[in-house]
């Protein structure tokens, strides 16, 4: 039987000590972590892995965890958040929450708590409801929206949210091209630096998992936007 893939846990921490003990109390947990030590990496490492939650000092070098925290929203507006924090004024908790972070734990915490916490928000998450968009088959590929998942055969890719959106967009206008202005404002709501960064990432990832079929191909239209195309239905 295959082994249930790990949660992965972004976890942005400048306190080294206190980053690899929260990292290695968390991986004895069997989740996966990638600790990043300021806001900018850990910006840098969100557009370039999935992860299922992250956890957020707010006191960052580069750019502090609520920018951070607001960067990521754009990404992927539903990734839960929780700030790990030594602020623990009223204003500081409702500035976070503002932003829409799930939760706040002031430090020094109790790890026990720390994954309680975690693993009430994984389960809000779990139930929360999902779409149901028909299924599309795009050259050899079977692609369920609802369930994010890519199949060929017995293959199964299961795609992020955001990575599931884009290529959602790309089939329904397969044959015609999509502007990046628009996919940019229709899955992240803006058009800005980081989002684009992002949309260039998943596209990558995207062709990765369609290589497969030689006869899918996304193609990228410089400056302008993407277009999909299946010579074989």
């Amino acid at each position: 039987m295959a082994r249930k893939p790990k949660i992965q846990i972004l976890l942005v921490e400048d306190d080294l000590n206190l980053g690899f003990l929260t990292s290695e109390f968390l991986e004895s947990e069997d989740f996966a972590v990638k600790l990043c030590r300021d806001g900018e990496s850990g910006i840098k490492a969100f557009m370039e892995q999935s992860f299922q939650i992250c956890i957020l000092d707010i006191m960052l070098p580069k750019i502090d965890g609520y920018q951070v925290a607001k960067e990521l929203r754009k990404i992927n507006p539903k990734i839960p958040i929780l700030f790990l924090t030594a602020k623990n004024l009223k204003e500081d908790k409702h500035k976070g929450f503002e932003l829409g972070a799930d939760d706040y734990l002031t430090k020094p915490f109790d790890e026990d708590e720390l994954l309680w916490r975690i693993q009430a928000i994984l389960k809000r998450v779990a139930q929360a409801p999902n779409p149901s968009p028909d299924p599309i088959q795009i050259g050899k590929f079977h692609f369920e929206p609802s369930n994010q998942l890519l199949k060929l055969g017995t293959k199964e890719q299961r795609l992020t949210e955001r990575e599931s959106k884009v290529f959602e967009l790309l089939c329904l206008n397969r044959g015609n091209l999509v502007r990046r202005e628009d996919l940019l404002q229709t899955i992240w709501g803006e058009n800005d630096y980081f989002a684009g960064r992002s949309l260039d990432v998943f596209i990558t990832k995207l062709r990765k998992y369609l290589k497969d079929d030689p006869s899918v191909v996304i193609e990228n239209v410089p400056r302008v936007g993407f277009l999909l195309s299946a010579t074989h239905q």
